[in-house]
């Protein structure tokens, strides 16, 4: 089992455990764990709508491609350890990283 935190806009956290392999991303689980996320694109890296900061755990992290790096500069709240949930695998990487829901909440 994979374990990792996600703290919501409140700031309160709760722990996520996930199968290992199962080949999701951390914006799929989110919303599978009903995280109020809108993922407008669906995973494309296309709207921001996913938008978390690692607390902890970035280093371990692959580094962020293109597409997601264009989309994060776009936010006026984008930071150094900001990424796009929809871009982020969810593997033995993620294993007692800290997500915070940065995203504004779906109207």
């Amino acid at each position: 089992m994979i374990q990792f935190t996600i703290e919501d806009r409140n700031g309160e956290r709760q722990p996520i455990e996930i199968p290992e392999g199962i080949n999701l991303s951390l914006m799929e689980v989110l919303k599978a764990s009903e995280y109020n996320i809108l993922a407008t694109c669906r995973g494309m890296a296309l709207c921001a709508t996913c938008h978390v900061q690692v607390l902890n755990g970035l280093n371990a992290l692959p580094s962020a491609q293109d597409a997601e790096l264009d989309m994060l500069d776009t936010l006026p709240d984008a930071d150094s350890d900001s990424r796009l949930a929809c871009q982020i695998r969810v593997d033995d990487r993620l294993e007692g990283a800290i997500f915070r829901i940065k995203s504004d909440e779906p109207s």
